[in-house]
């Protein structure tokens, strides 16, 4: 049974996250869609919000597909170690992307030369989406319809409703 990983902050969850979630599970026995927590960073989102929030559309969305949701800290090979993964899937969407992801997928295969690093691209209509863009086009009251799910979508607009 080959079990992946799918990391990252997800702050806030898009529909680009969830079509590189059903690519993975269509290729693996097993995915951890693991939510990070990083102090060092400010999300929009706290830890428990994303939480909730991917759990709400995760599990409905993928009924008959064998999908964990967990949180994690510290070094993502530590983690995969935990979870007996033998994959790390990361998501790319352009060039720059691919620079950075290259960089962490080195140095996860010098820790752990066992774990794969598997890149995934999106379908092309979500090539050019992000959590950032998405936070930003929320907070200055623009539509981000089609772009996350609805739940998502209504919770950005209480996060940035005006008082």
């Amino acid at each position: 049974m080959t079990t992946a990983i799918y990391p990252g902050s997800f702050d806030p969850l898009t529909f680009g996250h969830l079509d590189v979630l059903e690519r993975s599970a269509r290729l693996f026995d097993r995915v951890i869609f693991a939510i990070l927590t990083n102090s060092q960073k400010a999300p929009l989102f706290s830890i428990d919000e994303r939480l909730s929030m991917v759990r709400e559309i995760v599990n409905p969305r993928f009924p008959n597909v064998e999908i964990e949701v967990d949180l994690f800290h510290g070094l993502l090979v530590d983690y995969a170690r935990r979870k007996n993964a033998q994959v790390i899937v990361r998501g790319i969407r352009a060039v720059t992307d691919y620079e950075f992801e290259l960089q962490m997928a080195l140095m996860n295969r010098r820790l752990a030369p066992g774990i794969e690093t598997v890149f995934m691209m999106p379908a092309e209509n979500y090539s050019y989406l992000s959590s950032h863009l998405v936070k930003e086009i929320a907070g200055h009251g623009g539509s981000i319809t089609g772009l996350v799910p609805e739940l998502v979508e209504q919770r950005l607009k209480e996060k940035f409703r005006k008082p």
